[in-house]
């Protein structure tokens, strides 16, 4: 299978639910992370590196922020005269209106795949950090002789109702798709999904005339015993995003070695360029085991942060095991632990906050305490 012959199909704002502060001026496709990323950056660069070359992304509200972003795709080599990058805003209908599930959101682009070239598609969420070589799933698909083939993680399960349960036999071939019940170790879904667009049109057509709605519950598990369902375990640092604390600590996790080495390393990750000056240190400032992005002003203590582009701390502040987005000024005298602070939060001298590793205190864009 050629990575040119796949078409790759992001949903930028499936699971936006369950990043509600972070997402209620955004879509989960363009919520900042690790200081100068977002999180549709780690699979545009994976299907870019795999040698993809046309990538839809299929949105549904709040997406001004992500077009901004992903501008023509030329951060990621998408900016082409044939294939490239496509935003599929929702499409409106008597019927439908915006969608409700992944079915009716394939359903919306229906025309989009049909005048595609492609023979394979591959379909993704945003709530994923991930980066592994794609081509190797394509050819373990065909090695299979699969109809379908499931990225999936061994390992405890995220708290998200909608999640997988893969169960397989001895040669990955699954042989049930349930949905999670409780807390426990498992094989679960990435919803990295692999198919021929032809079975993908026919499987989408037959649920929509039926009045499906569910990916999973409705194609999946009705098509197991029908099709040839295959599972596809990626090792490596992935995490699904399931709420804020977990959020949080995707990011804390970026300051161990072996993390970053597994997700920037072996595979770059593309992102948008802003040129900015590099980061000043002042007199006295100390900085120690903190991600610090370009623009950064530091005239305080740092201590196990991430510090995206331009954020401002100052004299005699101490920030501790933070998260402080894009142009976020830290006034004199002030300590942060554990806080989120989300763009252009403006923290005045002399104020103390502080959370806790499993209840991080966020502070939403633009607010001034």
């Amino acid at each position: 299978m050629r990575a040119n012959n796949v078409l790759g199909l992001v949903f930028s704002n499936n699971f936006d639910n369950y990043l509600n502060e972070l997402t209620s001026m955004r879509s989960m496709g363009s919520v900042p992370f690790g200081g100068r990323y977002r999180l549709i950056d780690f699979n545009l660069s994976a299907m870019v590196n795999s040698g993809m070359g046309k990538v839809g992304i299929i949105t549904k509200s709040n997406y001004q922020s992500l077009m901004d972003h992903v501008g023509n795709g030329r951060a990621w080599d998408l900016s082409r005269k044939n294939g490239g990058l496509y935003i599929l805003p929702p499409f409106n209908s008597a019927n439908t209106g915006l969608y409700s599930g992944r079915i009716e959101a394939v359903a919306g682009v229906m025309n989009f795949l049909q005048y595609s070239d492609e023979e394979y598609v591959l379909m993704c969420d945003c709530n994923a950090l991930y980066n592994f070589d794609l081509t190797k799933m394509f050819a373990y698909h065909e090695v299979k002789g699969a109809d379908i083939t499931i990225a999936y993680v061994n390992g405890e399960t995220p708290n998200i109702s909608e999640l997988a349960i893969l169960d397989m036999d001895a040669d990955s071939r699954i042989s049930s798709v349930s949905r999670r019940l409780q807390d426990g170790v498992a094989n679960y879904s990435i919803n990295i999904v692999l198919l021929r667009k032809s079975l993908l049109e026919r499987l989408i057509n037959e649920a929509t005339s039926l009045g499906f709605r569910s990916f999973t519950d409705d194609i999946l598990k009705r098509n197991v015993a029908k099709l040839k369902i295959y599972g596809y375990e990626v090792t490596g640092f992935v995490k699904l995003l399931d709420s804020m604390q977990s959020y949080f600590e995707a990011n804390m996790a970026l300051l161990d070695k072996e993390t970053r080495n597994s997700l920037f390393r072996s595979h770059p990750v593309y992102t948008k360029v802003k040129d900015d000056v590099p980061a000043i240190y002042g007199l006295g400032s100390e900085v120690t085991n903190s991600l610090v992005a370009d623009g950064c002003v530091i005239e305080g203590k740092v201590e196990n942060c991430i510090l995206f582009r331009g954020v401002h701390v100052g004299k005699d502040a101490v920030v501790k095991n933070c998260v402080l987005m894009q142009n976020t000024y830290i006034g004199d005298d002030v300590s942060l632990n554990c806080v989120v602070a989300d763009k252009n939060v403006v923290i005045k001298p002399n104020k103390v906050l502080s959370g806790d590793e499993k209840f991080p205190v966020y502070i939403g864009k633009s607010i001034v305490i």
